[in-house]
């Protein structure tokens, strides 16, 4: 069994920040890309940041100058460092990770359960 947990969502003020962080645990052989996902109330999941295995990252073009993506792969965590947050970042947060359980499986599409975000004063 593979595992996303995640951690740091909350209520903030606009201009604050958060951090979000993703623990991966279970038989896990390799992780590809880790990423964060969003989604609020009405709309679809959208994604907010990946980051490869040799570290290529992508941002969503609205968070872009606000918010890092970081990864450890020896722990098997991903985070994400959100700065200056709108009101428009209120979402669920959902952690996202490409996970090979041994070298002679392949890789498999894994969520986590999803962390509130909520920016409102």
């Amino acid at each position: 069994q593979v595992q996303l947990a995640e951690s740091g969502g909350g209520l903030v003020q606009p201009g604050g920040s958060l951090r979000l962080s993703c623990a991966a645990s279970g038989t896990i052989f390799r992780i590809f890309t880790m990423g964060w996902y969003r989604q609020a109330p009405g709309n679809q999941r959208e994604m907010v940041a990946l980051i490869t295995l040799g570290d290529r990252i992508v941002y969503a073009d609205s968070v872009k100058g606000r918010f890092t993506i970081s990864r450890d792969n020896a722990k098997n965590t991903v985070e994400l460092q959100m700065n200056s947050l709108k009101p428009e970042d209120t979402a669920v947060y959902f952690c996202n990770a490409l996970i090979q359980k041994a070298a002679t499986l392949t890789h498999d599409n894994y969520w986590g359960q999803g962390t509130q975000v909520t920016v409102s004063s």
